[in-house]
């Protein structure tokens, strides 16, 4: 009788990440996942995307989910000792704000939102 299930083995769970892939940590997702929450409340986002690859891991907010994202979260940690590895690029592909934390970088989504609870 043969089993493919030994009690002395142990076969790791296969993760899918490769060690060269770019992440977002708990706060920091938890920091982003909070203003989309707030924007989806608001009526204004529907859909999101995340993508990590090698060099960055982006956040991508949408209006409706069959258009580009309105803003794309980027995090490149190749940046860091330069402009800073956060970026919040706007739906037309520009760099609208770009630091070394997260918390000034979503300032002007912040603002947005401000603005679409007093209408």
């Amino acid at each position: 009788m043969s089993s493919a299930f030994h009690p002395g083995n142990v076969t790791p769970f296969p993760s899918g990440r490769t060690e060269s892939q770019t992440l977002f940590d708990r706060q920091e997702l938890m920091r982003i996942m909070d203003l989309y929450g707030r924007m989806v409340s608001a009526g204004h986002w529907r859909d999101y995307a995340i993508d990590m690859g090698k060099d960055a891991a982006v956040f991508s907010a949408f209006r409706r989910s069959a258009e580009r994202p309105e803003y794309r979260i980027e995090k490149r940690p190749a940046l860091r000792n330069r402009q800073g590895m956060w970026a919040l690029i706007g739906e037309a592909g520009a760099v609208l704000k770009r630091g070394a934390d997260l918390g000034p970088v979503l300032a002007p989504v912040e603002r947005k939102l401000m603005k679409l609870v007093e209408e």
